[in-house]
């Protein structure tokens, strides 16, 4: 388990290490992650750095000795502007909203450049060519400058710390052929290259904004888990003085009042009164726990029955419920060292393309050309190679594959998970609300056994309670066509069932022994008390799910927290082997013991108990019923109810990396055809951009089969 986290963002998670997490906006590739973490190893002092570029932070241990600002001072001698992350709670910002209005401005301005242009094409001269180049300035000029921001400040930031990256090809081939067509525009030349130059920014923002979408998408944010807790308590003062604290402001030894009904601000242990508590969301387990003066209970768990006094033991970052925050973020950090295909090349991509500029540049010098032609050359042979396709080839197979899953029942919120879900070789899958509906069906031979009277009268009683078997026993009567009977003096009492008069007996719905949590007891006057018994039942299509995953090589296995005679009838009919009695931690240590023996982990999960092992597995998926904290540390999200939503996941996940695969190929013969063209003098800026946006076109086109394969 993860060590508190402090204020300030410094924790202490061994004896002699600190933990600093800092946010760092700048990175936004595996080479950004590569330098961060190169920067931060070098200090003398710092034991790990580890990245989260989804979340944009580092998390850093390091030895007392390592200040922050010598930390923070460190990456910005790397080239990043950094700081401390100081509010846990702050909603992480969206990149792709910092996107949209370049990419509007870009569109905009490149239709209306595209326009004159088209009347240069068409042989318009002298006066009124010069006219259409002047507009085109106005235009293109401004818009080049506001929708350029994003490639022209990641590019100084890199060249003035002496490095490079794929952004500073791209702000020299814009910059240099702006200048150009100003200079033909100013000298009365024939031709201007500002629609070049707009359509190049457009598809690289297009390109960049999908990649945010998805990168946005994937932080949901570990603050989901802490709205699981109550956000204040009625606290009991010594003097017997009532009063409301935000939880935030609640201390060990503080007293709560917690009425029926309610969720815990904090952990502690019952100081007064007995209840049952709801503590599916930290433990998986189906079934209401009882508690009495002296036990536990943990924040987030829902008081069922009656009103407690619970003295406080561990409040705000003390809870179970933030610790089990800390161990998914943490999961987090290390799923997200996962470097995607197009990342890869970003090292060597900048340093060859500015070597195959100045190589062209420099040799058509040399072989006579004048020194507007060397330029016009290198310009193209810039934009030519500029990363559309290849910034393209990734995100638009992603957002089509995600579209077409989501017409199929399945949300993908993180597109990363297309790829690992592609490589998935292992399946541990929840039992209760994942494997099963997670809701209770009573047994329908309990059902047969009542009398057309005593099911009625019993439809009766459970339409007049929110309990959860009430509600299921009422709905399966329902759907039985039983009609209900008028009762009188219906009364409810919190924790023991309903009881009411009909024709002068009394009846009742009530609850049995304390050993059969999963059961009601019908009891009518003058008759035998009935027993009407609940399950949870199998997910539909559970066994061709199971079988079809197997045969794309991938073999389940049951990981639960529930009791063992749960999961062992669940285990019994589904064939699975299973691990029972699994706690958050424990979850998470089968996860790491698989993945370190070269198993590829696919969790499926839905509570608060999954959250840790959902985002340490090497992709996860939840049912659409699942917790907010179970959707928020997911990949993906199932909407129905069938359980054949897991292969059809796996199977478009593998298709989509093929058709990756596939726009890498297209997008890298581009090159290797289009660039010696460039170098050879056979292309103008404009013919360059042309190409390059032709190459993009063909790798969309290409990611649109993934929509058709759905069908």
């Amino acid at each position: 388990m993860n060590a508190h986290l402090q204020t300030g963002r410094q924790s202490q998670p061994s004896e002699d290490l600190l933990e600093t997490i800092l946010v760092v906006p700048g990175m936004h590739c595996a080479g950004c992650m590569g330098k961060v973490e190169g920067a931060l190893r070098a200090i003398e002092g710092v034991a790990s750095a580890r990245v989260n570029l989804t979340a944009r932070q580092v998390r850093v241990s390091h030895a007392g000795s390592v200040t922050t600002p010598r930390i923070v001072a460190a990456l910005s001698g790397a080239g990043f502007a950094s700081q401390p992350r100081e509010d846990d709670d702050a909603p992480p910002r969206s990149a792709a909203r910092a996107l949209f209005a370049p990419l509007a401005v870009a569109a905009f301005a490149a239709m209306n450049v595209m326009q004159m242009s088209v009347g240069v094409w068409n042989g318009a001269d002298g006066a009124t060519r010069e006219m259409f180049h002047l507009l085109s300035a106005l235009i293109a000029v401004p818009a080049i400058v506001y929708s350029g921001m994003p490639f022209f400040s990641s590019a100084w930031s890199a060249v003035r710390n002496w490095r490079t990256n794929m952004d500073v090809p791209i702000t020299i081939g814009v910059t240099l052929a702006t200048a150009l067509s100003l200079f033909e525009t100013f000298s009365g030349g024939h031709t201007a290259w500002f629609d070049g130059v707009l359509m190049l920014l457009f598809f690289l923002l297009a390109g960049r904004t999908l990649d945010a979408m998805m990168r946005d998408r994937a932080r949901a944010g570990v603050d989901a888990l802490m709205r699981q807790a109550a956000p204040g308590a009625l606290v009991v003062g010594r003097s017997g003085t009532i009063e409301w604290l935000a939880a935030r402001d609640l201390v060990p030894g503080m007293v709560m009042r917690i009425a029926a009904g309610e969720r815990l601000a904090a952990d502690g242990t019952i100081s007064a009164g007995a209840s049952r508590f709801d503590r599916s969301l930290l433990t998986g387990e189906s079934a209401a726990i009882p508690a009495t003066q002296g036990d536990e209970v943990l924040a987030g768990t829902l008081n069922l029955d009656a009103p407690v006094d619970v003295k406080v033991s561990r409040a705000g970052k003390g809870t179970a419920l933030a610790e089990i925050a800390r161990v998914m973020e943490a999961a987090g950090q290390s799923r997200s060292a996962y470097v995607r295909i197009a990342d890869r090349a970003s090292k060597l991509y900048a340093p060859a393309v500015h070597a195959l500029a100045l190589v062209s540049g420099i040799a058509w010098l040399v072989m006579g050309a004048g020194w507007y032609q060397s330029l016009v050359i290198a310009i193209s042979v810039l934009i030519i190679t500029c990363p559309c396709a290849i910034g393209l080839a990734v995100p638009v197979a992603q957002v089509v594959a995600s579209g077409a899953l989501m017409k199929q029942g399945v949300m993908v919120k993180d597109a990363t998970a297309l790829e690992r879900m592609a490589q998935v070789t292992r399946l541990l899958i929840d039992k209760t609300g994942t494997l099963t509906l997670g809701r209770p069906v009573p047994d329908p031979r309990a059902l047969d056994a009542l009398s057309p009277k005593s099911a009625a009268i019993a439809l009766s009683l459970a339409s007049n309670s929110s309990h959860p078997l009430s509600r299921a026993l009422a709905e399966a009567l329902a759907q039985r066509g039983v009609t209900a009977v008028t009762l009188e003096d219906i009364t409810e009492i919190a924790g023991h069932g309903m009881s009411a008069h009909h024709a002068g007996r009394k009846v009742a719905l009530r609850r049995p022994d304390a050993s059969q949590s999963m059961a009601t007891a019908l009891d009518i006057t003058g008759e035998p008390v009935r027993l009407i018994t609940f399950a949870d039942a199998l997910r539909p299509d559970c066994a061709a799910a199971i079988a079809r995953l197997k045969t794309m090589g991938i073999e389940a296995s049951i990981l639960s927290g529930d009791n063992a005679a749960a999961v062992a009838t669940i285990s019994r009919d589904t064939g699975l082997t299973a691990q029972c009695a699994a706690s958050p931690a424990d979850k998470q240590d089968a996860i790491a013991r698989l993945q370190a023996a070269g198993e590829r982990v696919l969790m499926a999960g839905d509570g608060l108990n999954d959250g840790p092992a959902l985002a340490a597995a090497h992709a996860s998926i939840a049912p659409g019923s699942a917790s907010d904290v179970g959707r928020s540390a997911s990949d993906m999200v199932f909407l129905g109810e069938s359980l054949l939503a897991l292969p059809r996941a796996v199977a478009a996940s593998r298709r989509t990396m093929a058709v990756v695969r596939q726009n890498f190929v297209l997008a890298i013969g581009y090159n290797l055809l289009a660039v010696p063209l460039a170098m050879a003098g056979y292309l103008t800026p404009l013919m360059a951009a042309a190409a390059m946006s032709s190459s993009s076109v063909i790798v969309v086109a290409n990611s649109l089969r993934l929509a058709r394969a759905a069908r």
